[in-house]
């Protein structure tokens, strides 16, 4: 037994919930859904309805804001283009660079602003590459 005091109105409250017949308890959820917005919970087993609060509705999850570039692919033809446009764009040796146009599909780069992005996938696909911005 709990040593807790309970306020005279919980434990009236409580010790009604608990004396409800099924149809009662029933009756008693259906009310409290409709007119509380408050939906009893599935199960129960202690005699009267287990009630829980409704959860608001989810928020909008939130937009990303930062985002990388994914070289997908790119046209043999124009491999040697596409390998000097990544060079430009992050800065590496010809031989990391020509690694990362073969290891398709690979980040070329990655925590940008939208803008950034659409400008690096623009310089890519207009070097023959097939790229695309995808949220980090």
């Amino acid at each position: 037994m709990s040593d807790r005091a309970w306020g005279d109105d919980i434990k009236d409250i409580g010790d009604k919930i608990a004396a409800l017949t099924v149809s009662k308890a029933v009756e008693l959820g259906d009310y409290l859904e409709e007119v509380h917005k408050i939906k009893p919970a599935a199960g129960g087993g202690g005699g009267g309805p287990m009630i829980q609060q409704q959860a608001p509705a989810p928020e909008k999850a939130a937009e990303p804001t930062e985002f990388r570039v994914v070289l997908e692919g790119f046209d043999p033809a124009k491999k040697i283009n596409v390998i000097k446009v990544c060079r430009e764009i992050t800065g590496l040796g010809l031989k990391e660079a020509k690694d990362l146009v073969e290891g398709a599909p690979k980040a070329v780069k990655e925590g940008l602003s939208k803008e950034d992005a659409a400008k690096i996938e623009k310089q890519l696909t207009d070097g023959g590459a097939k790229a695309s911005v995808k949220p980090m």
